[in-house]
């Protein structure tokens, strides 16, 4: 066995294996060992690919990519593997197989990784914790009580539990960022249109979901980047290509860069002073790295942007399941009662109505546009509160019955009027309101693992730049990185 998997990033790893110190079948020996010892507590796995990973080495189908023999997770939605499940954590989908490779899962074997399995999400990747009735609840490493967030909750658990060093990833309004914070990892969202999603999609939310992954450390999420970035044929928006690899971004000098922050919550809700203080040694650090750090924010009503992203969510939920549904003839009864009630929202919502929250992004991508003449960066908590115990947030029974009534009397026109939908729907994000913003304006953005709480849980530091400048974050990242060390802090129990 070898011993000192655990300590190495993809890329060391990947550096063993090309010098001949340790093989490919050792390495992923090592991973499988990892992933058999802490699924029984952690349940971040959908599938585990042990024998199909075995006989890719075997073959050797691996091509000369920068992770060649590295072993990788791939997340459960948006990332289908040819003949693995594609379940997207819906008992809908149980028995579904992806029938071809996604686009990026393509990109993903190029750059030479061994595929050992996927990562749960919640179902249809809807939400920021990870607890279905398909596979159950994912526990965070770091705290097996607490989830380690959504939608990519599986990816994160298992990188912070060692099982693999980076684990595909995807982020709509978060789910990159958010488990990176909760499970002390690197998480970069990148800009729309950076990472294509064909061929099933064109774009995915309107272009609020991009995908990448979850690594431990900055160069390999940078060296990933530049292997699954660029266009594919008949992609429907094609966005300017850096100025050269983002892996020569990782140690470049960064320059004096002008920061922005704010700990106020966009929607007014109340902010853990645990979150309030990683912004604050943040702020404090970049000062000390040379930077101009002064509060500031853009200037947007954080409840309307919240609005028009609900609006589009609605909708997208709504299609999401009747696809879902004509794909594989289920009954609407086996989603949850809450992706049911969303749908129900969204099949009342008109479209004059979907399109004019839909026009409202450009307004909030304007704001922060301006915001970007002044500042380069917008440092804000990734979250304002810590990971939530595992069922904390599950609906209420009384909930659960009043939802269940008026999907029976298709009321959904009654809680967009009433105000119900708002008001559950604010309380549901007052807990992760300041991650929306990059994915309705299409901006990169990122969760970098700079401080730990009283209780030793990881709380990130979010990080966005404006549009198209994922350069700038990775160099920045690499600086934090290097200023402030985060990669050997490990799991109890995981090491």
């Amino acid at each position: 066995m070898f011993a000192e998997y655990a300590s190495y990033d993809a890329t060391g790893l990947a550096g063993l294996i090309a010098s001949g110190e340790v093989s490919a079948a050792e390495v992923l020996e090592a991973a499988l060992a990892k992933i058999a010892a802490g699924e029984p507590r952690l349940n971040a796995m959908v599938e585990i690919l042990a024998a199909r990973a075995q006989a890719q080495i075997a073959a050797a189908e691996r091509p000369p990519g920068p992770f060649s023999g590295v072993p990788f997770l791939l997340k459960d939605i948006y990332q289908e593997y040819a003949g693995a499940k594609a379940t997207r954590g819906a008992v809908a989908l149980r028995d579904y197989i992806a029938p071809h490779d996604s686009e990026l899962t393509k990109r993903f074997l190029a750059a030479g990784v061994v595929i050992a399995g996927s990562t749960a999400t919640p179902e249809l990747g809807l939400k920021a914790t990870t607890e279905t009735i398909l596979h159950g609840a994912t526990r965070n490493p770091w705290h097996p009580g607490t989830t380690p967030g959504g939608s990519s909750g599986g990816s994160a658990a298992a990188v912070a539990a060692r099982y693999v060093p980076m684990a595909g990833a995807s982020d709509g309004g978060g789910s990159i960022r958010i488990p990176a914070s909760y499970c002390g990892l690197f998480g970069l969202k990148p800009s729309r249109g950076r990472v294509p999603c064909g061929p099933d999609f064109a774009e995915i939310w309107d272009g609020a979901v991009a995908s990448g992954v979850l690594s431990r450390s900055v160069r390999d999420s940078a060296i990933m980047l530049d292997a699954i970035a660029g266009p594919e044929p008949g992609g429907p928006f094609i966005i300017a290509p850096p100025a050269g690899a983002y892996a020569q971004e990782v140690g470049a000098e960064t320059g004096r860069l002008r920061i922005g922050f704010s700990t106020a919550s966009p929607v007014g809700g109340r902010i853990d002073p645990e979150q309030i203080t990683a912004v604050q040694n943040a702020a404090r650090l970049l000062e000390s790295l040379g930077h101009v750090v002064e509060e500031a924010a853009p200037a947007i009503d954080g409840r309307q942007l919240f609005r028009c992203f609900m609006t589009m969510y609605y909708g997208h939920v709504a299609a999401g399941m009747r696809a879902v549904r004509a794909l594989t003839g289920a009954d609407a009864s086996t989603f949850h009662t809450d992706t049911r009630t969303i749908a129900l929202l969204g099949d009342c919502i008109s479209g004059a109505d979907y399109v004019a929250a839909r026009t409202a992004w450009h307004d909030f991508a304007r704001a922060l546009g301006v915001f970007h003449e002044h500042y380069d960066i917008f440092l804000t908590p990734v979250t304002a509160m810590g990971a939530a115990r595992i069922g904390e947030l599950d609906t209420k029974p009384a909930d659960e019955r009043a939802a269940k009534l008026m999907i029976m009397l298709r009321a959904g026109k009654l809680l967009l009027k009433s105000g119900i939908a708002e008001k559950l729907a604010f309380t549901a994000l007052e807990r992760t309101p300041f991650t929306q913003l990059a994915n309705m304006a299409f901006v990169p953005a990122m969760s970098v693992p700079l401080h730990w709480g009283a209780d030793g849980m990881p709380v990130g530091v979010h990080f966005s730049a404006k549009f198209g400048a994922e350069d700038v974050l990775i160099r920045l990242a690499s600086q934090l990185e290097a200023a402030q060390p985060w990669a050997a802090r490990v799991p109890a129990g995981f090491e």
